[in-house]
């Protein structure tokens, strides 16, 4: 954590990002951030936040308006199913947080779940637990919010452009293709509870991610 610190110093911050509070470690606290007693926390999101950023197309992660191009920071898995939990941000925004946030530089981390506050606010969907190793921007010009149970989550729609990365780094096609191979059959798993058609879009799902993958 010491050398995360120690790299973020020297990242130049986007303006955008500027007028963010600072936490007690240093790090810009996202618009989309819920604060309970006073402190914020990382691991829930506010959900009158999300309302804002969708319907006035603002950015999850500085809270200000959007342009024409919108990227989603997801997961290898998300560009199999194509489908988000949070809403798209500025370019210049996720680029900082995937070389700035600790989940999503240190592969090996894991979510913290120990004493998760009753009130916070968690994804729509079934979310895979796990870290995908690798993160994706995916940059595109529309998407399409629909509910989800109590919740809603995002179909981030044809991609203008994908970025791959890695511990902060642009990701090679090793790591990606690993990231892939790890996660998919926990999507097979759901859809073979949910029938042969599920299994078939599925496979024609996985076989245009694969199209994404860097060479």
């Amino acid at each position: 954590m010491r050398e995360l610190n120690q790299r973020i110093r020297h990242l130049e911050m986007p303006e955008r990002l500027h007028h963010l509070p600072i936490d007690d470690r240093g790090f810009p606290v996202p618009y989309f951030v819920a604060w309970l007693d006073g402190k914020p926390e990382f691991r829930a999101f506010d959900g009158e936040k999300m309302a804002i950023c969708v319907r006035h197309k603002r950015c999850w992660l500085c809270g200000q308006p959007l342009g024409k191009y919108q990227v989603f920071v997801i997961g290898s898995m998300c560009a199999v199913n194509r489908i988000s939990a949070e809403p798209p941000s500025h370019r210049e925004c996720a680029l900082y947080a995937v070389q700035a946030c600790p989940f999503l530089t240190q592969p090996k981390m894991r979510r913290n779940e120990v004493d998760m506050p009753l009130e916070s606010t968690q994804p729509a969907g079934l979310m895979l637990k796990r870290n995908p190793g690798v993160t994706l921007l995916w940059t595109t010009l529309r998407y399409f919010p629909f509910k989800a149970g109590k919740g809603v989550l995002f179909n981030v729609g044809d991609p203008e452009r994908v970025e791959w990365f890695c511990e902060g780094r642009p990701a090679t096609r090793a790591e990606v293709l690993a990231s892939i191979d790890s996660g998919y059959p926990l999507l097979r798993a759901q859809a073979e509870r949910d029938g042969p058609d599920a299994l078939t879009e599925l496979a024609q799902m996985h076989s245009k991610a694969m199209e994404l993958v860097p060479s």
